[in-house]
């Protein structure tokens, strides 16, 4: 009976929706996901620092929440006027988004590096836990920005010329079909 063991097998799979609503390796993926997590904070927490944690992720939720959220979200909005007015398509933002968003998370990540750039007593820590000097990451960050930002403006030419010469090719195509029509009358 074919069907039944369809249908005892789709029972098992909606059950076990209900019960989790993933499939099997999702479930193991975020297991040990959160087994990473847990050994991270466990970690991080050894050592009498958790007050410093705890006020470094209420620090950078508020930053986060009142400070960068409006700032980039402003940005945001510049953006999309610019690209979406004067008849210019709105999916255009995406490429100033996207590389301005890795941009973004880049200076983040390398702030304090990029920061100390200057010189000063933790531009030597930095100096000994990386084995670089502290003057390369500023430039290292402009130039990943500069890349990120012309490839960006690569694949937008690229998706915008692509469709004109598809427009071109169906123009030439259909002249063609008419030119023959009109010999073959």
């Amino acid at each position: 009976m074919p069907g039944r063991a369809a249908a005892v097998r789709g029972w098992r799979r909606l059950r076990r929706h209900r019960w989790y609503g993933e499939g099997p390796l999702h479930l193991v993926l975020m297991l040990g996901s959160f087994a990473l997590t847990g050994y991270a904070g466990v970690r991080l927490l050894a050592g009498g620092r958790w007050p410093l944690v705890v006020v470094w992720f209420v620090g950078a939720a508020l930053l986060h929440d009142l400070v960068l959220l409006p700032l980039y979200a402003l940005a945001d909005r510049g953006v999309v006027r610019c690209t979406a007015g004067a008849g210019r398509r709105r999916s255009w933002t995406a490429f100033v988004r996207v590389p301005a968003a890795l941009s973004g998370l880049l200076l983040l990540v390398w702030f304090p590096l990029i920061s100390y750039a200057a010189g000063g007593a933790p531009a030597a820590h930095y100096e000994l836990a990386t084995g670089l000097p502290a003057g390369v990451f500023l430039g290292r960050w402009l130039l990943i920005s500069a890349v990120l930002f012309a490839v960006s403006a690569l694949w937008l030419l690229c998706r915008t010329v692509q469709p004109r010469r598809a427009v071109g090719r169906l123009r030439h195509r259909r002249r063609a079909t008419k030119r023959r029509a009109a010999d073959g009358d």
